[in-house]
């Protein structure tokens, strides 16, 4: 592991980052669920934009949107696509202090090693502003792994999550709904997503 993600990880988005930039886009329902949750020209930093679909819809909405991703490869992919320049951000970097209105982690801190996900949970918190929401999705499981992609998981339990985010810092409300979804691999996968609001 290197630090708050996994080095075999974030080599295997940098080789095929050219190939999620290829995918077909779909417009992300959770997304815009999740944007009605926040004023007109709210200030969202993005984690893990990949190839940068999600950050052009909250842009093309009128949102602030800063779009960041742990490979350098990704974030190059992703400001060809968005005209603007995406940072390289590892989750363990996050810096920032009552800066964002939103936060926008669509299935990559599912990537964070098991015993750092609080650690970077709480620099995710600190982050926001007070009343500020934060969104992310996991894959669920009994115990951390790899993909057959040799991709690494946290696969945490719904309570587990829970705990995590406790130790991070203080959320009301918080929700986890369960669903499923297709991953790069073509193989639907059980997912968690939170909504989770920063307490003011």
């Amino acid at each position: 592991m290197s630090g708050a993600m996994d080095e075999q990880t974030l080599q295997f988005y940098g080789g095929h980052a050219q190939a999620y930039a290829e995918r077909e886009v779909t417009k992300h329902t959770r997304l815009i669920r999740f944007l009605a949750l926040l004023a007109p020209g709210a200030t969202v930093l993005e984690l893990g934009c990949g190839a940068g679909a999600d950050s052009a819809e909250m842009l093309a909405r009128g949102f602030d949107a800063h779009p960041t991703d742990g490979s350098p490869e990704m974030a190059s992919e992703a400001s060809r696509r968005l005209g603007r320049p995406v940072e390289t951000l590892l989750f363990h970097d996050i810096d920032k202090v009552d800066a964002y209105d939103g936060v926008w982690a669509n299935a990559c801190l599912l990537h964070v090693p098991r015993l750092e996900l609080a650690r970077v949970l709480a620099l995710i918190w600190r982050a926001l502003k007070p009343g500020g929401y934060f969104y992310a999705s996991f894959k669920t499981g009994a115990a951390e792994g790899r993909d057959s992609l040799s991709r690494y998981y946290n696969y945490p339990t719904p309570n587990s999550l829970q705990a995590a985010y406790a130790e991070a810092g203080s959320w009301n409300p918080l929700s986890i709904e369960t669903g499923e979804v297709r991953g790069f691999d073509g193989k639907s996968a059980q997912m968690l997503f939170v909504v989770a609001r920063k307490n003011f």
